[in-house]
């Protein structure tokens, strides 16, 4: 009988356990998540404005 319940113990500590490990991943999701969407909307108003241009390594700008 006392293993059972050292049993339930350890078991019952380890669900605690992930289970804080699972909140702190979705606190870190749901931020990012709003980090993307915040970027994402940045983006579609810089290409709506016209002037989201990257120049990538040897591409030459548009004043050539």
């Amino acid at each position: 009988m006392q293993h059972l319940e050292e049993q339930i113990a350890h078991l019952t500590r380890t669900v605690e356990e992930l289970n804080a490990i699972v909140t702190r991943q979705q606190d870190e999701i749901d931020r990012l998540t709003r980090h993307v969407e915040m970027l994402m909307r940045r983006e579609g108003e810089r290409s709506q404005e016209g002037s989201g241009g990257v120049v990538l390594g040897d591409e030459r700008p548009p004043h050539y």
